[in-house]
């Protein structure tokens, strides 16, 4: 090769290499751009109420009472009950979820990994790929009907408020459906991910399966399964036309978990639409959507700092 030949290649490399380069580093910059444009966006419209309308920040976080027109005397936005009803639906959903997906996800890399691999993985992917609204319609024409039945029977439900089957532990139901394949195929992973010693280790010293399932490989994996069930909370938290359907969008309390009850973001999907921009309504809802915000960073941030502690064994 002459050295005209290799002088063209040199620059060749050169010119593809300063393209990608300056490639890679134009869409990291116009994400990061992009990122806080949004953030300046939703927090500029959301902080609206407290600085445009005068409501109080401590009564919104800590007041039930919503209104908005102002039909009771002064208007004012209390965001309490979308708040409670946005944490107690996700946690029911995380406490129906988490030890399936823990389950499953043992089975799936201990107990029958060739079964595992060839058909429970697949089923789960597909499971992520269903839609939220064919959960939802799934919920309102099989989980309804069967919660209506159940709280037709029993004597602590108000039958006169709720007997439609519309409820808190309806909407946990669906939401628990629509997570639990995020816990369990990172939870699947963290244990993958676990060096083969632990286990020769442990059954080295005469552990049994079930004890170094146990003792060893839970624990060791731990972080990770944690990072799965914090994301399957933030899938949980945000998740809105699914819940909507089967949760009733009541305005109140919920004093059992089969009555029905209101989230943050059934109440931006439901209201939004009808809202005025510039108004106390507009504004309020906008307010929900930043305090969304700030709590889906609030998850990424735990996120980091599960991931940042690393594994540990017993």
């Amino acid at each position: 090769m002459s050295v005209n030949s290799k002088a063209k290649k040199s620059i060749h490399y050169l010119k593809t290499e300063l393209l990608g380069r300056t490639s890679v580093t134009f869409f990291g910059v116009f994400l990061i751009i992009l990122t806080i444009s949004l953030v300046f966006f939703i927090a500029s419209k959301g902080l609206a109420t407290f600085i445009q309308d005068k409501q109080s920040p401590i009564e919104f976080l800590f007041s039930d009472k919503w209104d908005t027109i102002g039909d009771k005397g002064e208007p004012t936005v209390g965001a309490l009950v979308f708040i409670f009803g946005s944490i107690s639906i996700s946690m029911l959903a995380l406490m129906i979820s988490t030890p399936f997906s823990i389950a499953i996800s043992i089975f799936i890399t201990e107990i029958s990994p060739r079964l595992g691999k060839k058909i429970l993985q697949p089923v789960i992917e597909i499971f992520v790929g269903i839609p939220s609204v064919v959960y939802g319609w799934v919920g309102l024409t099989v989980l309804v009907p069967f919660v209506s039945k159940i709280t037709s029977t029993l004597p602590f439900v108000d039958q006169s408020i709720n007997t439609t089957g519309k409820s808190l532990i309806t909407g946990a139901m669906v939401l628990s459906i629509m997570i639990f394949p995020t816990i369990a195929s990172v939870a699947v992973d963290a244990l993958k991910s676990l060096p083969r010693d632990y286990k020769e280790a442990s059954f080295a010293i005469g552990a049994t399966r079930w004890q170094t399932i146990r003792h060893v490989l839970v624990p060791a994996a731990l972080p990770g399964i944690l990072t799965g069930i914090v994301l399957g909370l933030a899938r949980a938290f945000g998740e809105a036309l699914a819940v909507q359907m089967v949760i009733g969008n009541n305005m109140l309390f919920p004093k059992t978990i089969f009555d029905r009850a209101n989230t943050m973001t059934s109440v931006i999907t439901m209201e939004m639409g009808n809202a005025v921009s510039g108004t106390l309504e507009s504004n309020a809802l906008w307010s929900l959507a930043f305090l969304l915000l700030i709590i889906s960073f609030l998850f990424i941030v735990i996120i980091h700092k599960i991931g940042a502690k690393g594994s540990y064994t017993k």
